[in-house]
């Protein structure tokens, strides 16, 4: 835990799971294991590369990734634009 690649994607890891765990045990939504996948998957992909020093590709995994988590997992509820 050296760099704040590792802090952020280990909080992005962390929210993942407290996600997961939630959804595991409602019977409400019942979310594809392989979304959760991808979202790990990113988080390490993002530590891997800020780590190494691609700063850009790094920040951006972990844009994609938040952007990701918010429209396929959907944590929280986004207002909806209506006409």
């Amino acid at each position: 835990m050296e760099t704040a690649y590792d802090w952020v994607t280990l909080a992005i890891f962390a929210g993942l799971v407290v996600l997961f765990l939630q959804r595991s045990v409602s019977n409400d939504r019942q979310d594809s294991m392989l979304a959760y996948l991808a979202g790990a998957v990113i988080c390490a992909l993002a530590n891997y590369f800020g780590n190494s020093g691609q700063h850009l590709l790094a920040i951006a995994l972990i844009v994609a990734n938040l952007i990701f988590i918010l429209l396929v997992l959907k944590p929280i509820d986004l207002p909806t634009r209506r006409s």
